[in-house]
């Protein structure tokens, strides 16, 4: 069959040609459609379930909220994680699914039981909604309303932060891609009544009173219609508030005198905020209002940033004059340094691969012809890309090595040419003949080639069978190397050989060329060698094993990662003040660490700390934490340090002059896919589960200490459940009995007094503003305020909060977090100058002897350590079955069990170098080093294959019977592809290898260890495979006879 497309390509060249032609339109327009990000997503598949309870302390928020819902959606089809989180006035609870769910089908399927569990909600507690349908990526761009200068006086926090939920963000909500907008910081505009409590009671009005009142007088309604023919009158009454007077002007009742009593009898009517739960600083400069667009769940992000950006300049021309929208983080800025990285590598290693090709081929026109399968084959690629739905990233695009790529086709048209020269030297081919030489040296060959690149095919098959994390990081890559291989392949049956026919010169002059002494130098190192390693089997063989332990005692040394850190080019520093420190306190801290920041490291471009929660609160921080985000200039314009480690280092160390604050440095996708799939922030998680708060604290204050004495172990975070501020009312049911009163009016007074009520809207045109009822500002600041609330009882009396409540200061829980319905504490801290599997394991031992956890409590290990671990398990399944099918491969190719296991054995050979060359440049064992064995395995075996072939050709064919002459003569026929296959696959790893730009961290131990493995491959499979080979067949020989 195979025989058969390659002479139908020789013969129909303009059909072939067309085809080709139709490829490159093809790949053209997919290079245009294909979606583009720096990484793949990651994210586990979830659904956040979002409710907003300002009232409500943690304790009450887990026993009405959180547990309910819990309870409700535990047993959904496909659910693998549930995990809650409940503090002051807020309960998330984050669902997540098997990835193979549809996360629309979840959503539906929560959206029900959140239907049901409304009613096991107290009423006015809060309404669970779900979080948009993003993830760890779709935080695409961010970016903070700020006023001009010289306008700064003229526009508060309020008038920007309304600049930024009507105009802003109403605009972007209609874009294309985008999920929805969260708005940071600022003051939400509201109508305030604030109630003074003395005239209030003086003119013996209640809260309730004030409340009714104003809910009627705020409305319209409609008289249908009068008949006046020709024409119908319409009716419309107008009675909503229009503004601060209408308010006040609105009467409560009247007095003992039948005279009006008014709101602004009883209260000052003006234009307030809602209370704050968050905030924004840029800068040192101070306040100012943020916002965050988040992209749906699958979309293109670089496409979706463009209609972003495009949709900001058209806004930015509707905006009051004196604003201005500046982006602080874009995602488009680590998109190009990922895809600028591999535009680059991919060139490099182009150019490398090509000027390998023409060096060692002697043939300018075959290195071209060979060559110009990269283009093509890299076309076909990015349109199976685009056809599949894979995204081009640093993990798909930057894994192709044009190496492998191109080495069926330098099989081909290196045996095409040897097989020219030694026929037809001196002579002016035909057409015909041409075309017949072609055929016959291409169809000789081409078994060889096509079942090597079929294995470096099939040796990918496995990494697609990975599944969580590393299976969404490396699923891409496998798929894209696949694509690109069988381009490789389909090409390298119809266009190579086409082409060789119409493009290799017909005039066979044999003319000596550098390639040609070039291999006959290497002939002359190499064959003494090989005699004399054919001479001494034992010793070598003895030598090659005894490197093989060597490199697996390496190996066992070796710490481990997960994958190593995409450098994004930006920090995002977990910023943190006391616990229960209030929000100007946290506001103050921000905004001393970005003085200090842009003061003492030029490479800062801005600073911006993001502080409690934003609109949508898919990140729950406390108002005594805060992201700062240090958003830096390119590397070449670095000058306080080389590296991130360097500079992160420096910067905590010019931090740590702030007291009571702790700083934690990471990378902003990097935190955010750390806490949506494990809850925690940092690079390590550790979970301590158990029931009682206080226990838990103490064990992980006991941890966090261990923790601490380790080297590498860098920001150490501990969550604190505990130590929040709480003035507790205690309410005297008895009392309360006495004057007639439920507990219902009494927290309705309370709630309305200091957290304020809303009585209704106020609409300004399209804007609308809540009418909120709440205590004046100034009797609302100490605890004898609260006992002096006034509360109405049934008689008509007014008597203060104090008779019927005992009022006291206590502590109480911060934030309670569970998981799978059990308490837990968390822990966690950064990994810098060390691998993370050593770190833990360390860790474990000290905890172990240290530590005692009571009955009932436990200690997980997870972030990127668990990752770690499951990987390996998974790995452990797909590295042998890749093993397996590259033997089942070799056996179906030589139909020898003997054989099969003679080409086997460059495996273990290429293995050595994998782990020496990552030992030499001091890198752990990462996932992506694991990738790169196993992309390694199959190309290790490619050499083997094409001189076993050729030793069983001359021994069958050309009648060789002696073992050492078949070698010899074998060896130096195949001497040049076994070069040219083993060095334009490593060399075209180098720019990978080398590079130190961004992205290039991914990429570097996959890189690495093919390189590594190919040298030694090549090296000790032209000694060792001809021993086991003259072993081997000489035992099959004595035995036939």
């Amino acid at each position: 069959m195979l025989n058969a497309i390659i002479q139908f390509s020789i013969r129909n060249k303009l059909v072939i040609g067309l085809m080709i032609l139709a490829l490159v339109v093809w790949g053209g327009w997919s290079v245009t459609r294909l979606p583009i990000d720096a990484v793949p997503d990651i994210t586990n598949n979830q659904v956040q379930v979002i409710t907003s309870s300002p009232s409500l302390a943690a304790e009450d928020i887990e026993r009405l909220v959180t547990f309910p819902i819990e309870v409700s959606l535990s047993n959904i089809s496909g659910l693998t994680e549930l995990r809650s989180f409940s503090r002051f006035g807020l309960s998330i609870v984050t669902v997540v699914f098997a990835d193979e769910t549809d996360v629309y089908w979840a959503r539906q399927q929560i959206a029900e039981r959140l239907q049901q569990v409304a009613g096991q909600i107290p009423p006015g507690v809060g309404t669970p909604t779900m979080a948009p349908v993003t993830t760890g990526l779709g935080e695409i761009f961010q970016y903070t309303v700020v006023p001009k200068k010289g306008y700064e006086k003229k526009f508060t926090l309020s008038d920007l932060r309304t600049i930024q939920d009507w105009i802003i963000r109403r605009g972007l909500l209609g874009t294309p891609g985008v999920a929805d907008v969260s708005s940071f910081g600022g003051l939400v505009k509201q109508f305030e009544i604030a109630i003074d409590p003395d005239r209030l009671r003086s003119a013996g009005i209640t809260i309730t009173d004030l409340f009714t009142a104003l809910q009627q007088n705020n409305q319209n309604t409609g008289g249908a219609y009068i008949d006046k023919k020709p024409n119908a009158w319409f009716i419309r009454s107008d009675g909503l508030i229009g503004s601060t007077d209408d308010i006040a002007d609105i009467v409560i009742r009247l007095n003992q005198s039948k005279l009006p009593v008014r709101v602004r009898d009883v209260a000052e009517v003006r234009i307030g905020s809602a209370v704050r739960y968050g905030a924004v600083t840029r800068n040192g400069e101070g306040e100012t209002v943020g916002a965050l667009v988040m992209m749906i769940k699958g979309e293109n992000s670089s496409a979706v940033i463009r209609r972003v950006k495009t949709k900001i300049a058209e806004i930015e021309k509707t905006l009051p004059e004196g604003v201005q929208i500046i982006p602080f983080l874009d995602r488009t800025k680590m998109v190009n340094s990922a895809i600028g990285t591999v535009e680059r590598n991919l060139l490099e290693g182009a150019a490398i691969v090509i000027f390998v090709l023409v060096l060692l081929l002697g043939n300018f026109r075959a290195g071209a012809i060979v060559a110009s399968v990269i283009p093509l084959a890299l076309l076909f690629a990015i349109a199976m890309m685009n056809l599949f739905g894979v995204s081009g990233n640093l993990m798909s695009l930057g894994a192709i090595d044009f190496g492998l790529i191109v080495d069926g086709a330098v099989i081909i048209v290196e045996a095409t040419l040897h097989h020219m020269l030694l026929r037809n030297r001196d002579k002016v081919l035909t057409q015909q003949e041409m075309d017949d030489e072609v055929f016959h040296s291409a169809s000789r060959i081409r078994s060889s080639a096509a079942f090597g690149e079929i294995i470096i095919l099939i040796v990918y098959l496995p990494i697609l069978a990975l599944s969580g994390i590393e299976g969404k990081m490396f699923r891409p890559m496998a798929l894209t190397v696949a694509f690109a291989i069988l381009g490789a392949f389909i090409l390298s049956l119809t266009y190579v050989p086409m082409i060789s026919a119409l493009f290799l010169s017909r005039r066979i002059v044999h003319k000596e060329t550098f390639s040609d002494r070039l291999m006959k130098r290497l002939h002359r190192w190499y064959e003494p060698f090989l005699l004399h390693a054919l001479r001494f089997r034992i010793p070598v063989l003895a030598g090659a094993v005894a490197l093989l332990a060597g490199s697996l005692w390496l190996f066992s040394r070796m710490g481990g990662e997960f994958i190593p850190q995409l450098d994004e080019g930006d920090f995002a520093v977990d910023t943190r003040t006391l616990t229960g420190s209030s929000l100007s306190e946290t506001t103050d801290a921000t905004l001393k660490a970005e003085k200090i920041l842009l003061k003492q490291f030029p490479e800062v471009e801005q600073v911006v700390a993001k502080i409690g929660s934003g609109e949508i609160p898919t990140d729950p921080m406390p108002i005594e934490a805060s992201d700062l985000m240090v958003i830096l200039k390119p590397k070449n314009e670095w000058t306080s340090a080389r590296t991130r480690d360097e500079l992160a280092g420096k910067m905590a160390e010019a931090l740590s002059v702030i007291p009571g604050v702790t700083f934690g440095f990471q990378q902003p996708v990097q935190m955010r896919f750390n806490e949506l799939m494990t809850g925690a922030r940092q690079d390590v998680g550790l979970k301590i589960y158990g029931e009682d708060l206080a226990q838990l604290e103490a064990l992980a204050k006991q941890v966090g200490k261990l923790i601490r004495t380790i080297d590498g172990a860098k920001d150490v975070y501990i969550e604190q459940v505990a130590g929040l501020s709480q003035i507790l009312i205690r309410l005297d049911r008895a009392r309360i009995a006495r004057f007639g009163l439920n507990v219902a009016d009494v927290n309705r007074v309370i709630n309305t007094a200091f957290a304020g009520q809303s009585a209704g809207l106020v609409f300004e045109g399209e804007k609308r503003f809540d009418l909120v009822v709440r205590l004046s500002e100034n009797k609302r600041q100490s605890m004898e305020d609260i006992g002096n609330v006034f509360i109405g009882t049934p008689d008509g009396r007014q008597i203060p909060l104090s008779e019927v409540a005992t009022i006291s200061m206590e502590q109480a829980p911060n934030q309670i977090q569970r998981d799978a319905a059990h308490r837990r504490i968390t822990l966690g801290f950064n990994v810098r100058g060390r691998d993370v599997e050593s770190i833990v394991t360390e860790l474990q031992q000290k905890v172990g002897a240290s530590v005692r956890f009571p009955p009932g409590y436990s200690i997980t290990y997870g972030g990127q350590f668990q990752n770690l671990v499951d990987a390996r398990n998974r790995l452990a399944i797909a590295v042998p079955v890749a093993l397996g099918l590259i033997f089942l491969l070799l056996f179906f190719t030589f139909g020898s069990v003997r054989q099969s296991l003679l080409i086997f054995m460059a495996i273990p050979l290429a293995a050595i170098g994998g782990v020496v060359a990552l030992w030499l440049r001091g890198m752990p064992f990462s996932i992506s080093a694991g990738v790169g064995f196993i992309a390694l395995f199959g190309v290790a075996v490619l050499n083997g294959i094409v001189l076993i072939a050729e030793f069983n050709r001359l021994r069958h064919e050309e009648g060789l019977k002696d073992i050492t002459e078949i070698i010899r003569v074998g060896t130096e026929i195949r001497l040049r592809p076994v070069v040219m296959t083993a060095l334009v696959a490593s060399f075209g790893f180098i720019p990978m290898a080398l590079s130190n730009s961004a992205g290039a961290e991914v990429q570097k131990p996959l890189a690495t260890v093919v390189i590594g493995g190919l040298l030694t491959a090549t090296l000790l499979t032209l000694l060792v495979l001809p021993i086991l080979y003259s072993l081997f067949e000489a035992k099959s020989s004595d035995h036939k006879s």
